[in-house]
């Protein structure tokens, strides 16, 4: 019986790590993919207006870069922005790190 629960421990041990590894990914990917996201947004905007997609794209492009510039040169928020990502890796490795105390426990 114990080594069900040592088992058990390591399942459930290995189930929180796939899920703040997927927590994390997802944040940082989200990070990647917003400015890719408003230069969609504004080039399909553009050719509701009638601006052909590649001209649009010209125009997007640059725009979206000025913003990201913007939310650059702000100060602390680049920062803020990475630190709540590491912010989960350290959540995430504690908890996982957890289970480790609890496995030698049930292990004996």
């Amino acid at each position: 019986m114990k080594k069900l629960n040592f088992y058990l421990v390591k399942l459930l041990q290995f189930v929180v790590f796939a899920v703040f590894t997927f927590v994390v990914l997802t944040y940082f990917g989200a990070m990647l993919l917003l400015p890719l996201d408003a230069v969609a947004i504004l080039v399909k905007l553009m050719g509701i207006v009638g601006i052909h997609g590649f001209i649009g794209a010209l125009i997007a492009i640059p725009a979206v870069g000025y913003l990201c510039m913007i939310i650059y040169k702000t100060p602390g928020l680049c920062e803020m922005v990475l630190e709540i990502g590491l912010d989960l890796i350290k959540t995430g490795k504690a908890k996982v790190d957890a289970f480790n105390s609890i496995a030698e426990t049930v292990k004996g």
